[in-house]
């Protein structure tokens, strides 16, 4: 599938989402409970309680697949960069652990999720957080001006993983972080979820190899890179996404078949550092 086609069917994709204000592994007809749901998913990759009531109503779209700020280790001052920020859920909970000395920027491809993020923001009153209209593969951002870049489920979206990459080492300041959640492949996919235009915006047809992605980021010029954390991605948060429920039924793929699909995908929780 050509990048130009793939950026526009996960825009036009998250676009919905955000007019909808309903996960991605909301079932496709849903249109009550979906807050709920949002907070039960984002639980279950590690955010508290507490985090969940602390941003606005809206914010949190459950739409990752880790919480990045809880293992960033954020202190006062610094300034944080979130990669594909959505409704701005990461960008508020980093935005208190920085504080008023501190600042938060996210970027995202999708200009409804941008108008989202930003009314969020109005909501919550956040005077140290800003959202950006860009892609992540062409960062809006100076040189050598962050301290910390995040991101959560969204690395594998992008079909330029090199260029990201690089991009994130550009912006960070010498000794900068890298804290990143994503999806990554134990073993290649089947050919029909590759090819799936549906499955990119599942957060499935984009993903690489593990080894391949913890090779990206270091050839990008990153030290210390290693995988703090990985789960298995569960059948359960597949066979809830109303994309992957189409390829399903679409192309009559027995529940046997999704299992090994899911078995050969990943959440990991990565971290690096930028040279002095």
């Amino acid at each position: 599938m050509e990048d130009g086609k793939i950026k526009k069917v996960v825009r036009e994709g998250y676009a919905k989402i955000a007019k909808q204000s309903r996960s991605c592994c909301a079932p496709v007809n849903s249109c009550c409970g979906s807050t709920d749901l949002a907070q039960n998913i984002s639980k279950s990759i590690g955010y508290t309680e507490e985090e969940l009531k602390a941003v606005p109503e809206g914010a949190n779209l459950g739409l990752g697949c880790g919480n990045p700020v809880a293992l960033a280790s954020l202190r006062e001052g610094e300034t944080v960069l979130d990669l594909g920020s959505g409704a701005g859920f990461d960008c508020f909970l980093a935005a208190s652990k920085v504080g008023e000395n501190g600042r938060v920027i996210g970027v995202d491809m999708t200009p409804e999720m941008i108008e989202k993020a930003r009314e969020n923001t109005s909501k919550g009153n956040y005077g140290n957080v800003e959202f950006r209209l860009g892609e992540i593969e062409n960062l809006p951002v100076a040189d050598n001006s962050v301290d910390i870049v995040i991101s959560n489920c969204v690395i594998n979206l992008a079909p330029d993983k090199r260029r990201v990459f690089a991009e994130a080492f550009r912006v960070l300041k010498p000794g900068g972080r890298l804290m990143i959640s994503d999806i990554v492949l134990l073993k290649e996919l089947p050919d029909f979820i590759k090819k799936s235009v549906e499955a990119y915006i599942g957060c499935l047809s984009g993903a690489i190899m593990r080894d391949e992605y913890m090779g990206t980021i270091k050839a990008a010029g990153f030290q210390e890179v290693s995988i703090m954390d990985e789960t298995s991605f569960p059948i359960e948060g597949i066979a809830n996404d109303p994309t992957a429920k189409a390829i399903i039924e679409n192309l009559e793929i027995p529940l046997e078949k999704m299992k090994e699909v899911a078995g050969s995908v990943i959440s990991i929780k990565v971290n690096g550092i930028k040279p002095s």
